[in-house]
């Protein structure tokens, strides 16, 4: 068995890491202003380079704005933020997501793979269901419920791709970390063969170029997962 070599956070990551806790838990609050670079730099005991590097990912993150020659202040990340937001509040969260966030991702799920089967189901070849289905089989396969997770999301994408519309897939792919994390936590609930049975499911109404069918299977299959009898909230 082979073991991946461990390394320490850099200060970068450290200093990055430390602010958004502070955003994250309160402890700094929308619209203050934060302390210098240097000032965070002395306090903090890392050069200007960490801090001015630090503040300019999390501005990209949508947790500070910098006004120039005024001064970095904490942003509202819910008006701001971006999907490396998200993921900063799953590992903020021990990589759990809160259950708003979870919904809001299950509800824009249902809107891309809806919008992908309208466009594709009609042009859709023999070939490309052959390789929608090697995929779902590979859920059903699959050893653990990560690599189950994977093979969920690999059927997804392709489905998105096969739209052949630029944005969805590009869209879904930029959920991938997340939507893995939802999957992995349906088959720890529920099992790597329900997440295999509604992948076929929507996977036989492509087959049979049933829109109205698969549409509605999208519905209600994602739906029991937000407000059904397959939640995948972590309360």
């Amino acid at each position: 068995m082979e073991f991946e070599k461990l390394s320490a956070p850099s200060l970068h990551e450290l200093f990055v890491q430390q602010l958004e806790h502070m955003i994250l838990s309160g402890k700094l609050k929308t619209g203050e202003k934060l302390p210098t670079e240097r000032q965070l730099a002395q306090s903090m005991q890392v050069s200007r380079a960490v801090v001015n590097g630090g503040l300019a990912e999390l501005e990209r993150k949508g947790f500070v704005q910098i006004k120039p020659r005024v001064g970095a202040f904490v942003a509202d990340y819910r008006r701001t933020g971006t999907l490396e937001t998200l993921i900063s509040i799953m590992n903020y969260n021990g990589g759990h997501l809160r259950d708003e966030e979870i919904r809001s991702i299950l509800e824009v799920r249902i809107a891309l793979d809806c919008f992908a089967v309208q466009l594709c189901i009609d042009h859709m070849e023999d070939e490309d269901l052959d390789l929608l289905l090697e995929k779902v089989e590979l859920i059903r396969q699959a050893a653990t419920d990560t690599d189950a997770a994977l093979a969920a999301f690999e059927f997804q994408h392709e489905l998105a791709f096969l739209s052949k519309n630029t944005l969805i897939p590009l869209i879904f792919h930029s959920f991938r970390v997340p939507v893995l994390a939802l999957w992995e936590r349906f088959c720890s609930l529920y099992g790597k063969e329900a997440l295999y049975k509604n992948n076929y499911t929507l996977w036989s109404y492509l087959q049979r170029r049933d829109q109205k069918g698969a549409l509605k299977w999208i519905e209600d299959s994602i739906g029991e997962s937000i407000h059904g009898s397959r939640e995948i909230y972590y309360h």
